[in-house]
């Protein structure tokens, strides 16, 4: 193996930039993502893939190869909304190209990463596919609301278990070997409610809800740190309340939590920290993790959890040897190994079901959910140039 991989790749830069100019084109919120998987197929059939297909939850499968080692390369195909449209220079939704960056919603979170996926088929079909692989790539929905859930599906319905996974959420062309976990949680306070001139005569959940916001905000002060993963942090980032009318006691407050998880925490380790705050027990709130239950695209519903626990490998683990090996015998050079700041399907391929995963994506992390959503078309050529190095490389 050589540089010839980037040559290659090259030669694809043009179809590639195409296809990804047409998945941008096409609005794919979580849930709504069927077009742009019709799309994906569409292209995964033209590329001469052995088989593509879609599973019940609506996740894209194309295979290349029958060889006893399965690797599979994910990218998600739904995408956030755009936020204030005023906020874009940009129509979000018409991918234009400019000094070789494209532009608009998607195009770096995470569109970038599935064409590039996607367009290692050809390449790997130039330089001669490795005998003893097959390749899965998987075009995956739901993960901006609900990481890992697809791939939850994938192993548990779809029995889908490859011996490794490359995540190609953006990484600038790192080598991520892990990530923070993440929780969605909620503490309630009830309260009784009464007429708004006489508040002596109630109970305002509210006031309950009071010294509680105060005491997460001292508990994300003390969180427990990682070397590697770094600390973790909890944030509010919704409060509701309930009454009979806006002028009535309230007699309910809830308050929505974004938990982010550091090596060694756990879904139990982080219910109970809340429910010793000392302003939980004098309250009576109580402390919810939460399920996501939301149908797919394709009507399916598959009840998760939002417990997404943190993963991590070290450098010298086998399959990030391989990853190291194959980008510097691509591109000559030593690679950025790092972590990822964010939450990927990983949760599910290494946090729940310890399957060796890593990430390589392009794109840049600072553009995902933000306007002005962008990529370069070079990240997009080495990325997929990537791929298929390392599809060769694991396979011996």
């Amino acid at each position: 193996m050589s540089a010839k991989f980037y040559e290659l790749a090259q030669q694809q830069r043009v179809a590639l930039t195409r296809f990804l100019q047409d998945l941008v084109s096409i609005p794919s919120l979580s849930g709504q993502e069927g077009a742009v998987v019709e799309r994906a197929a569409a292209e995964m059939k033209k590329l001469g893939y052995d088989e593509v297909t879609v599973d019940p939850m609506g996740n894209l499968i194309g295979r290349i190869g029958s060889g006893p080692i399965k690797i599979a390369i994910d990218g998600h195909c739904d995408t956030v909304d755009i936020g204030q449209a005023s906020l874009w220079k940009r129509d979000p939704y018409k991918a234009e190209v400019e000094n070789a960056i494209l532009y608009g919603r998607g195009a770096s979170d995470q569109k970038g990463g599935v064409a590039s996926a996607i367009y290692a088929a050809p390449i790997l079909q130039q330089a001669g596919f490795p005998e003893r692989a097959t390749l899965y790539v998987v075009v995956s929905v739901q993960e901006e609301d609900c990481e890992g859930l697809c791939w939850q599906y994938l192993i548990q319905e779809d029995h889908l278990q490859p011996e490794v996974v490359v995540l190609t959420e953006p990484s600038h062309l790192r080598i991520c070997r892990g990530q923070r976990g993440h929780m969605g949680m909620e503490i309630a306070t009830e309260g009784l409610s009464c007429h708004g001139s006489m508040p002596e005569c109630g109970v305002n959940a509210i006031y309950k809800m009071a010294p509680i916001l105060q005491d997460i905000e001292k508990l994300n002060e003390r969180l427990p740190s990682s070397a590697t993963l770094g600390k973790g942090n909890i944030m509010i980032s919704h409060i509701r309340s309930t009454s009979p009318s806006l002028s009535a006691v309230a007699d309910g407050c809830i308050i929505h939590l974004d938990r982010r998880l550091t090596a060694g925490e756990t879904e139990t380790t982080a219910v109970k920290e809340l429910e010793d705050l000392p302003s939980v027990q004098a309250g009576g709130a109580k402390v919810k993790v939460l399920e996501y239950a939301v149908p797919s695209y394709t009507g399916l519903v598959h009840p998760t959890r939002q417990y997404y626990p943190a993963w991590e490998f070290p450098e010298s683990a086998p399959h990030v040897q391989k990853a190291i090996a194959a980008y510097r015998r691509t591109f000559d050079g030593k690679p950025e190994v790092g972590l990822w700041a964010f939450s990927t399907n990983g949760v599910a391929t290494a946090g729940m079901h310890g399957i060796p995963s890593l990430g390589f994506g392009p794109g840049h992390e600072k553009f995902a959910h933000a306007p002005n959503e962008q990529i370069e078309i070079e990240h997009l050529v080495r990325a997929a140039a990537f791929y298929a190095a390392f599809v060769t490389e694991f396979a011996g």
